[in-house]
């Protein structure tokens, strides 16, 4: 693939990469950052990465190594209110929403490993092993980050438990 083949990935994945990207920081402006810095790596090595075979999966890696080597803490900045705005969805509508709002606040707790991992279990549906091979550590580690991070969650955001025992 040319320089042709990296603007054809970046039209057809990107907003796949951007998804992964909003789901690991929970925040649109990080979310562009994140994808842009990968792009932009990847970009300088396209010809072979693009000579192994499927890209993605190494442009994923590399937007999560660039998420856990960013050095500033990059914590979710959100305004919690006690009520949420007057609106005429339907009741599905404004509890699905709400279930959306609660999740986001529950994340932002988290620090970027768990989130990762969640990302990747959970969302990526991939299997233990799997995560592992793709962050570079043990499994035990990643059943470490999936079991803290869930605990985690139960504690900050119950709610979220009696939603998937209604569904």
């Amino acid at each position: 693939m040319s320089d042709e083949g990296f603007h054809e990935f970046v039209a057809a994945r990107g907003l796949a990469l951007s998804r992964m990207a909003y789901l690991l920081t929970g925040d649109h402006g990080l979310a562009e950052d994140l994808v842009q810095e990968a792009l932009v790596k990847v970009a300088a090595r396209w010809r072979k990465v693009s000579r192994e075979g499927d890209p993605e999966p190494y442009v994923r890696k590399v937007m999560i190594n660039q998420l856990r080597t960013w050095r500033r803490p990059r914590r979710l900045a959100f305004f919690p209110t006690a009520d949420l705005p007057e609106s005429s969805p339907s009741a599905d509508e404004s509890a699905q929403a709400e279930l959306k709002v609660a999740l986001l606040r529950a994340l932002s707790v988290l620090g970027a490993k768990q989130r990762i991992v969640l990302y990747l279990r959970f969302y990526e549906d991939l299997s233990e092993s799997a995560v592992a091979a793709q962050l570079g550590c043990s499994i035990g580690t990643v059943k470490r980050h999936t079991h803290d991070a869930l605990k985690r969650l139960r504690q900050v955001a119950p709610r979220l438990l009696e939603a998937e025992v209604r569904s």
